[in-house]
C-alpha cells in the first residue's frame, strides 16, 4: 500500500518565477506532496515547479476563490491535512518542524489551523501598524474547509470541526518590486469598490468571531462609518502612530501610506466615480 504523505500543499501561480523558487525551497524536508495550479505563465513557472518535484496543473482562472475551491475539489490531494500558500510565501524552519510533530497528534475534532503572516516589504519586516500577526486559516484537514466566493477579501472558512492556532509564521516577501505591488492595488481597489457597491456576503462579520470576521466587522462597523476620503488619511494616522507604524523605518512609511492611506483613498474615488455614473472597470490579475 501506497504511503500517504502528512500534507498537500496547494500553491496558485501565473508568472512567478522570481517567487516560487524560495516558496518551493521552503517546502524540503516536510513530508508533502506538492501541486502548483497555473493559469497560463508566460514565463519560466512550470519549469521551475516541475524542477522541484511539483505536481503542475493548469485551470483557467476566474477569481481566486474560486481558483481556490477548483483545486480542494479536483486536485488528488494524497495527504490527510492540505497547506494552501501564495507562490510569494515561504515557511519558517520553526514552522516546518511544528507541522511535522504537531499535526500527527492532533484531536480529529481540530479541523483547521490557523498561521501567522510575517510581511516583508522592500526587504524590511513590517512588524508595527497593526500588520503582525495576522493570522490566517491556511492548514486544514481534507474536504474541511471551502474558500468565501467573493471578489477580494475572501478567506478559507471551516465547514465543521474546530480551529487551533500554530505558534511560528509563515512569510510573505514578494519579489517583483514597487512597480508591480502598486499595479495590483489598483486591481485590488476595484474589486473591492465593487464589493462595496454590491455589499453581498454570504457570511455577516461578528466582532467576536474568527480573524478574518473580526477584521470584516471592523471595516463594515469602523471603518466605513468615517466619512469618505477624510477615513483613508485617519486610518493612516492610526496605524503610523497609535500603532507604531513608524517604528518600521523608510519602508515602513512607505508601506503603511500607501496600504493605509493610497489605497484606501483610491476606493473612496472608484465609489466616487461610480456615483457620478461611471462603471468601476474591474480586472482580477490574481492569476
Amino acid at each position: 500500500m501506497e504511503r500517504r504523505p502528512l500534507l498537500s500543499v496547494i500553491i496558485l501561480t501565473y508568472n512567478e518565477e522570481l517567487n516560487l523558487p524560495a516558496c518551493l525551497e521552503s517546502l524540503k524536508g516536510l513530508d508533502c506532496e506538492i501541486f502548483v495550479v497555473d493559469s497560463g505563465s508566460t514565463d519560466r513557472t512550470v519549469g521551475i515547479a516541475r524542477s522541484y518535484g511539483a505536481h503542475v496543473v493548469e485551470h483557467r482562472y476566474e477569481t481566486y476563490a474560486r481558483q481556490v475551491n477548483w483545486a480542494l475539489e479536483h486536485l488528488p490531494l494524497g495527504g490527510e491535512w492540505i497547506l494552501r500558500m501564495d507562490a510569494d510565501e515561504r515557511l519558517t524552519p520553526e514552522l516546518k518542524e511544528e507541522l511535522m510533530s504537531r499535526l500527527p497528534t492532533l484531536d480529529p475534532e481540530i479541523t483547521g489551523l490557523y498561521v501567522k503572516r510575517r510581511v516583508y516589504f522592500l526587504g524590511r519586516w513590517i512588524r508595527h501598524g497593526g500588520y503582525y500577526p495576522i493570522w490566517l486559516l491556511r492548514v486544514s484537514r481534507k474536504g474541511c474547509v471551502r474558500a468565501e466566493d467573493r471578489m477580494t477579501h475572501e478567506h478559507i472558512v471551516l465547514l465543521k470541526g474546530r480551529s487551533a492556532f500554530l505558534r511560528h509564521d509563515i512569510v510573505d516577501d514578494n519579489q517583483k518590486g514597487l512597480f508591480e505591488w502598486t499595479l495590483r492595488q489598483n486591481v485590488y481597489s476595484s474589486l473591492e469598490a465593487t464589493a462595496l457597491l454590491q455589499r453581498k456576503d454570504e457570511i455577516t462579520p461578528r466582532l467576536f468571531g474568527t480573524p478574518e470576521a473580526r477584521r470584516r466587522w471592523l471595516l463594515y462597523n469602523v471603518y466605513l462609518r468615517f466619512p469618505p476620503f477624510v477615513r483613508a488619511f485617519c486610518y493612516f494616522l492610526f496605524r503610523y502612530v497609535v500603532q507604531l507604524g513608524f517604528l518600521d523605518g523608510k519602508e515602513g512609511l512607505i508601506f503603511h501610506f500607501l496600504q493605509a492611506c493610497w489605497y484606501r483613498f483610491l476606493i473612496d474615488a472608484k465609489l466616487f466615480e461610480a456615483q457620478k455614473g461611471n462603471v468601476v472597470r474591474v480586472t482580477d490579475d490574481r492569476k
